[in-house]
C-alpha cells in the first residue's frame, strides 16, 4: 500500500475502533457472550445421561442375582429403586419415575448354571436417543459382570463373540470434550456474521454513509476498515473460548496452537465476508440482523456436526451441509482439539475456507457502491 492510502485506512480504522468503544453491545457479544456460552454448553448441556432412574425387580434372590444387582448399584450411570413386583415396576415406569426396568427371573441362577442367563431391560422409549443411551449404559454395566464373573470362575454367560473396545481421542467418553470445540465455530460465526451484517446498513440508517462517500476512501479500504476491528474481536473470542475450555473444562489439545491460528482466521474471514456481503445487500439494520441470522447462525448451529452427526442424515441434507462453512470448521476444531494435526482434514477444510472466504469478499465487494444509488 502506497502513504495516502495507509493514511486514508489508519483515519477510517480510527472511526471504526471509537466506534465500537462507543458501543459495548459489540464488546459484549465478543468477550462475554463466549463466557456465558461455556458456562450453559459446558455445565447445562450434556450429551452424557447419568443417574438415570430404573427399577429393578429380582424374581430370583439368588447371590448371583443380588451381585448383579449390586453392580447397577455401583454404576454412576444408573440411580437403583429396588421394586418387589413387575407390576409395582411398570406403574413406576408409567408415572415417570423411572425411565427403565430390568427384570431377572426367577429361573437366572439355574440358567447360569448352564451358561445361557437372560435378563429383561424395558425402557422408555420417548426420547428415543436417551433410550439408546441407557441401554448401551446397561449392556455395559452387564458386559462388565460377565467379565468379572469370568474372571473369577464363576458360571457366567458365555457370548459368541467378546468385544474388546478402546475409544481413541476422548478416552473419558466426556460430551464436554465435544461440545466445547464446537462452540468455537457458534461463537465465531455470531461475531463474524451477525456484527458485520449490521455495520454498513448502520451507516445508511445513521446518515453517516454520506460523509464517507464524500471522503476519498475506496472500497477496498473501507472492506478492511470494517473487517479490521471486527477479526481482532473474533480473535480475541477464539482466545477466551480456547483458554477458558481447557483451563476449566479440561478440554484436551492435542493440536499446534499455528494450525489453530491460521484455519481459525480462514473461517472468521469467511464469516466476516458473509456479514459485509448481507450488510452491503440491504440498507435496513433488522432485515440485515435476520438474514443474518437465517443464512449464518442456524445453519451454524444445525448443520454444522456441532450437536449430531450429520452422517446419521439424509443424502440430501449432507450435501447442503457442505455449503456451510461452520461444518468444515466444526471438523478442524474437533479434530485440533481431541486428534491432533491430521492434516488430510485440517488442509481441505482449510482450503475449502479460504475459498469461501475469497468467494464472499468478492460478492460483498461487487455489491458495495460507495454512492448513494443502488
Amino acid at each position: 500500500m502506497n502513504a495516502p492510502t495507509l493514511m486514508r485506512l489508519r483515519g477510517f480504522l480510527r472511526k471504526e475502533f471509537l466506534q465500537i468503544r462507543r458501543d459495548p453491545s459489540s464488546i459484549l457479544l465478543a468477550l462475554v457472550m463466549p463466557v456465558v456460552l461455556l458456562i450453559l454448553f459446558g455445565y447445562g448441556v450434556s450429551l452424557d445421561a447419568e443417574n438415570v432412574p430404573i427399577a429393578i425387580v429380582l424374581d430370583d434372590n439368588s447371590a448371583a442375582a443380588r451381585d448383579l444387582a449390586a453392580r447397577f448399584d455401583l454404576s454412576r450411570y444408573f440411580s437403583v429403586t429396588r421394586s418387589t413386583s413387575m407390576q409395582e415396576a411398570e406403574r413406576l415406569a408409567r408415572d415417570h419415575v423411572v425411565d427403565a426396568v430390568l427384570r431377572v427371573d426367577s429361573g437366572f441362577s439355574a440358567d447360569l448354571a448352564h451358561g445361557r442367563a437372560e435378563v429383561q431391560l424395558l425402557l422408555n422409549g420417548v426420547d428415543s436417543n436417551k433410550a439408546r443411551l441407557v441401554q448401551g449404559y446397561a449392556q455395559g454395566v452387564l458386559g462388565a459382570w460377565t467379565s468379572l464373573r469370568m474372571t473369577r470362575g464363576a458360571p457366567a454367560p458365555r457370548p459368541a463373540v467378546i468385544l474388546q473396545q478402546r475409544v481413541w481421542f476422548n478416552e473419558a467418553v466426556r460430551s464436554t470434550n465435544f461440545l466445547v470445540p464446537g462452540l468455537l465455530t457458534l461463537i465465531m460465526t455470531l461475531i463474524g456474521v451477525l456484527l458485520t451484517a449490521l455495520v454498513i446498513a448502520r451507516e445508511w440508517e445513521r446518515g453517516t454513509m454520506e460523509a464517507i462517500l464524500a471522503t476519498p476512501l475506496r472500497t477496498r479500504e473501507f472492506l478492511l476498515g470494517k473487517i479490521i476491528p471486527y477479526y481482532f474481536l473474533g480473535m480475541a473470542g477464539l482466545v477466551i473460548t480456547c483458554v477458558f475450555g481447557v483451563a476449566v473444562f479440561d478440554v484436551p489439545f492435542r493440536g499446534s496452537y499455528l494450525a489453530l491460528f491460521l484455519l481459525s482466521s480462514c473461517f472468521l474471514l469467511a464469516s466476516l465476508g458473509l456479514g459485509l456481503f448481507i450488510s452491503s445487500a440491504t440498507r435496513v439494520q433488522f432485515i440485515a440482523a435476520q438474514i443474518s441470522l437465517i443464512a449464518g447462525f442456524l445453519p451454524a448451529f444445525f448443520l454444522s456436526g456441532l450437536l449430531f452427526d450429520l452422517e446419521s442424515t439424509p443424502d440430501f441434507v449432507q450435501v447442503v451441509s457442505h455449503i456451510v462453512p461452520a461444518r468444515h470448521f466444526v471438523a478442524i476444531s474437533h479434530t485440533l482439539f481431541l486428534a491432533g494435526d491430521v492434516k488430510r482434514i485440517l488442509v481441505p477444510s482449510g482450503l475449502i475456507l479460504a475459498g469461501m472466504a475469497t468467494l464472499f469478499f468478492s460478492l460483498a465487494r461487487s455489491r458495495l457502491s460507495l454512492r448513494l444509488e443502488k
